[in-house]
């Protein structure tokens, strides 16, 4: 048997957030970016709770972040 994760929507914003701090991706990118950075089976669900949560896909990936992220130089 396969077995799936579940993303709640709190722990895909932590994945973002520790994306964008690492910088593999930027606030600036629209979050369908996002379906590189999860395993391909898993996009699905992720995308669904994005849709629940009332995200669109074109939105920013910044509008996922709970707060602003700022690097220091």
């Amino acid at each position: 048997m396969i077995s799936t994760v579940r993303y709640s929507l709190d722990v895909i914003k932590d994945e973002v957030t520790y994306m964008v701090q690492r910088g593999v991706i930027s606030r600036h990118q629209p979050i369908y970016c996002l379906c590189r950075c999860f395993p391909i089976q898993e996009w699905g669900y992720i995308e669904s709770e994005l849709e629940r949560n009332d995200f669109l896909l074109r939105d920013r990936i910044g509008d996922l972040l709970s707060q602003e992220i700022w690097q220091e130089d």
